[in-house]
């Protein structure tokens, strides 16, 4: 059985590490219905300049990714589309766009998860600061109302990355989310909170009452002090794994 260790943002240089932080991140996903049906794709670069990067397989259900099955492309390979094991058109879209153009983005998770998504079709789908988890996003999303169809095409994913930014959360409207980070468990971090404060302003609104809203001032206190938390994520994510170790290790494979 595989034993889950705490992971440093060092590993991020390891390429078998990568792997299988990866195949867990796709495994816990699945577990927690943020995935949906075949589609959705996470990447995480290997080489030190983030041009190579792992993904996932075209149309493989995300609870049963192994570490080894991931694929190992290369941004910048105009033939990628060409290999017989070719990934999915979005996720090359997408993910070789941000690997390009986004040196911050060494893992990159692309989900539609239910709340997340039933925010970014609305009108205006940020994300406000009524609780402390809403507060982590506050002045710290980008949001892309520019939806140009299922994202198959280059311009798409070069529009997409190019929203990123310096941000590490993109609200996709009428599409999902995006996020980027150094590490497979700050974003895995990340995703989680970004579902939890979709839910909370999804159950807010439903209730048809005014939000209260935090001032501009607490907001911004409340979002710097998830700063202090930040060794959480590596916590979070570790212990995560070791669900997973007892539950089925397989994702390590």
């Amino acid at each position: 059985m595989n034993v889950a260790a705490p992971i440093t943002a060092s590993d991020a240089t390891d390429e078998r590490q990568l792997r299988i932080d990866l195949a867990a991140a796709f495994r816990l996903a699945a577990r927690a219905g943020w995935h949906e049906a075949v589609a959705n794709h996470f990447s995480a670069a290997v080489s030190a300049d983030g041009r190579q990067f792992l993904v996932n397989p075209r149309w493989r259900h995300f609870g049963l990714i192994r570490a080894s099955d991931l694929l190992l492309l290369d941004a910048e390979d105009k033939q990628t589309m060409n290999r017989p094991d070719a990934p999915d058109p979005s996720a090359w879209s997408i993910h070789s766009a941000i690997h390009r153009h986004v040196p911050h983005a060494r893992v990159a998770l692309h989900l539609h998860p239910p709340y997340a998504t039933a925010l970014a079709g609305l009108k205006d789908p940020s994300i406000k600061p009524i609780d402390q988890n809403t507060a982590r996003f506050y002045n710290r999303m980008a949001i892309d109302l520019s939806f140009g169809g299922i994202a198959t095409e280059e311009s798409e994913g070069e529009r997409i990355a190019a929203t990123i930014g310096n941000h590490s959360t993109v609200m996709m409207g009428n599409h999902g989310v995006t996020v980027v980070a150094p590490t497979v468990a700050e974003a895995f971090d990340t995703i989680y909170y970004l579902e939890r404060a979709a839910q909370t302003m999804v159950l807010a609104y439903s209730t048809g009452q005014p939000l209260s809203v935090m001032s501009d001032e607490i907001a911004e206190q409340t979002a710097a002090e998830w700063d202090a938390y930040k060794g959480a994520s590596f916590a979070h994510f570790d212990e995560m794994k070791r669900i997973l170790d007892r539950e089925d290790p397989s994702y390590a494979d």
